[in-house]
């Protein structure tokens, strides 16, 4: 296996990078189950790692001082004090200005919550709203990524799961790929809540309740409200994965190739066979604060060829962007450049003195302007001190602090600017005001205390992510006609992943089409026995997996079933 990553550090929106002793992260820095013991976990990424025999060191959110809480902070326009958030960033503001609510990721708490600021009619709803979600989550989370595969294959790698359990998510199955909304409005009247709800979505999804899918959200609640202490912070930052991801791939025989700008997709006989690489000079790389473009000495020189299939996990803009005219059916190409986009992101990455700090400041904030429009430009601000989890982040004394505007900022507002003149920085200090204003909600003195500071805009994104128009994705609603694809193409040899197929966008959801991605690409056999390294559990009674083998004493069967005895027998 090659990777081929186009930036200078690995990791793509998940890198992290080092300017004057500060590390920063680039992107997430909420995880899920991360440090669960092997076999537990149910995010993909966590399976990713214990396939590879990689492990993340992790700061779990406990409950002993608001700086480990499973908590963010989040302040209304017209409220006096902060208002207390969840895990996934997830807050809203109160009826009335009072203290800060503590949450942590237990349903309980988070019920609780919902009563002490909306009353007793809204926490009535939301339990109307759990008891409905339920038979969904079970749904949902009865057949992992890991056992698809995009080929017939999928018939013995799902044959663990068959049983009453999966033939109900069957009579589930159109709700949870619908809109949330369709749930909520059944259930859900409270202004406060339906808010609240629109929130949680649009921080998971970019989108609304009426266009995100009800399975990402049902999934969401499920694992977020089964416990305490289940939300890691990986020490070293989101470094720390990326660095155990690149170890397992290379200890497996996979080669990372920094700085490898992919020009286009090789076709040979109609198949993708590989990938042509283009050289960049040293002076055209992109490095921390380069605004440079893309050289006119740029060329082909290198073509990598596949063995198995070309998997590229750029958005759908840029993937097609690779493709020659005419490569793949016309109706397929029109509906892939066509896909609406999510907006993108202003960041905003600080260095500050942390002298006379708290050491119980919240690590996490989320600030709402208006509650009247949350996709709104400028309007959700997302800030993390993850400092306050792991100091070494920062020199002695000092703190890193990142902000964002959370997939609100139009591209439109950047189009045509050119990188490094004054206009630029200009419409850089103007609209990172909103940043500073919501920084100042819990530090007031930030701009005194700041030492360095890096304003990131869409420009970026598209630059050094290369992600077409910066955006965060893309914008499929539930609600509409459009589905998000899987993992295979209509172009033989070429599979995709990423946040442009099922399951959409965010972390677990872009390894879990990694996964299967990497499945369709395996023999069924191999496919199998990671089934069994992952030991998932089945959520079935045992007996449906010793139907199968005991399917293996017929002889007419015996050269396949024997097989799949055999890898029964090692407690697949």
């Amino acid at each position: 296996m090659n990777l081929h990553p186009y930036f200078p550090d690995a990791g793509g929106a998940a890198h992290s990078f080092q300017v004057g002793g500060y590390t920063f992260d680039a992107g997430p820095s909420f995880h899920m189950g991360l440090a669960d013991p092997p076999g537990t976990s149910k995010n993909p990424l966590a399976q990713v790692l214990e396939l590879l025999g990689e492990r993340v060191e992790c700061q779990r959110y406990s409950q002993v001082g608001a700086r480990h809480r499973v908590r963010l902070a989040a302040v209304c326009a017209a409220c006096v004090a902060p208002v207390a958030a969840t895990l996934e960033l997830l807050l809203a503001p109160a009826r009335a200005a009072g203290p800060p609510h503590p949450i942590v990721a237990d349903g309980g708490e988070y019920a609780a919550m919902i009563g002490r600021i909306a009353g007793p009619q809204a926490l009535q709803e939301w339990r109307r709203l759990e008891a409905a979600m339920a038979p969904l989550q079970r749904g949902a989370a009865t057949f992992p990524a890991a056992a698809i595969r995009s080929d017939p294959g999928m018939l013995l790698t799902a044959a663990r799961f068959f049983g009453p359990q999966l033939l109900m998510t069957g009579l589930v199955a159109d709700k949870l790929t619908g809109p949330f909304s369709a749930v909520v409005d059944k259930h859900v009247r409270d202004p406060w809540l339906k808010s609240m709800l629109d929130l949680e979505c649009f921080v998971l999804s970019g989108m609304l309740a009426q266009d995100t899918l009800t399975a990402e959200m049902v999934f969401m609640f499920m694992e977020r409200g089964q416990g305490r202490n289940r939300i890691d912070y990986p020490m070293g930052g989101s470094e720390a994965i990326i660095s155990a991801l690149v170890r397992g791939l290379e200890k497996h025989g996979g080669r990372l190739l920094l700085r490898s700008h992919v020009d286009h997709i090789v076709m040979e006989g109609g198949r993708a066979a590989g990938v042509a690489l283009r050289r960049r000079s040293p002076a055209s790389t992109p490095s921390n604060g380069s605004s440079s473009s893309s050289s006119s000495s740029e060329a082909p020189v290198e073509v990598i060829r596949a063995r198995k299939g070309v998997v590229s996990n750029a958005s759908v803009w840029d993937t097609h962007k690779l493709l020659a005219p005419g490569v793949g059916p016309k109706e397929w190409r029109r509906e892939s450049v066509t896909t609406p986009q999510t907006a993108s992101f202003l960041h905003m990455h600080l260095g500050i003195d942390a002298t006379g700090l708290s050491p119980d400041l919240d690590c996490h904030h989320l600030v709402v302007n208006d509650w009247s429009d949350l996709e709104a430009p400028l309007n959700v601000c997302i800030a993390s001190i993850p400092t306050q989890f792991d100091p070494a982040l920062a020199p002695p004394g000092k703190a890193v602090v990142h902000a964002y505007t959370a997939g609100n900022e139009p591209y439109s507002v950047w189009e045509g600017l050119r990188r490094g003149s004054q206009e630029y920085e200009d419409m850089k200090q103007q609209r990172s005001q909103t940043l500073w204003k919501a920084l100042e909600r819990f530090i007031p003195d930030i701009r005194d205390r700041t030492e360095l500071s890096m304003v990131g805009t869409p420009l970026t994104h598209e630059r050094f992510l290369r992600r077409h128009r910066g955006s965060y994705g893309p914008a499929i609603s539930a609600s509409g006609k459009r589905t998000w694809p899987g993992t295979a193409t209509p172009v033989p040899g070429l599979s995709v992943c990423g946040d442009s197929c099922m399951p959409g966008i965010g972390v677990p959801a872009a390894a879990a089409s990694g996964m299967m991605a990497a499945n369709s690409l395996a023999p069924v056999w191999d496919h199998l026995k990671v089934l069994g390294e992952l030991s998932l559990d089945p959520r079935q009674p045992g007996a449906w997996w010793d139907h199968l083998k005991v399917l293996g004493e017929l002889s007419l069967l015996a050269p396949v079933w024997d097989r799949l005895k055999v890898l029964g027998e090692l407690s697949l």
